[in-house]
């Protein structure tokens, strides 16, 4: 099976044949980023797993900065952040609704029999490793501290 790595590679070099400018340099930065986890680690291979986790930042970080820009008026380079965004949103796991995020939610606050928010902490310990590289961290924490509050 391929991993994380060799499809970014392969996907560099379709857009190196397609002379896709936007495309070669934004997998490029994944790529880059890919690399330098990996010399900056132990293991000389990055796990598929942080290799998400550094595209969901990556991610998040153009979204961002697509807002910057727009706020700003500079619609030049906002298209181009958000262009490359929705290029690094190809390599990320489907992102779930919030009403899909609203039942994990409701069903870990039921299962660890969280009653206030003193279990805060451990409701979203769970929720976190179980919806990783799916929902936005920040999400998960207003619906907990909903569940909970109510």
């Amino acid at each position: 099976m391929a991993t994380f790595s060799d499809k970014i590679n392969k996907s560099i070099k379709e857009a190196m044949i397609a002379k896709d400018k936007i495309r070669l340099a934004t997998l490029r930065d994944i790529k880059s980023k890919l690399i330098l986890e990996a010399t900056s680690g132990s293991g000389s291979e990055v796990s598929d797993e942080i290799a998400i986790k550094i595209c969901m930042k990556l991610y998040k970080q153009r979204k961002e900065t697509h807002q910057l820009y727009i706020e700003q008026n500079r619609e030049d380079l906002a298209s181009e952040e958000l262009s490359q965004a929705s290029i690094i949103e190809e390599f990320l796991p489907k992102m779930l609704s919030e009403q899909e995020i609203q039942l994990e939610v409701s069903a870990a606050i039921k299962a660890l029999n969280a009653d206030n928010m003193s279990d805060m902490g451990k409701v979203m310990g769970y929720l976190t490793t179980k919806l990783a590289g799916k929902a936005d961290g920040k999400v998960i924490s207003t619906m907990v501290r909903q569940g909970l509050s109510n």
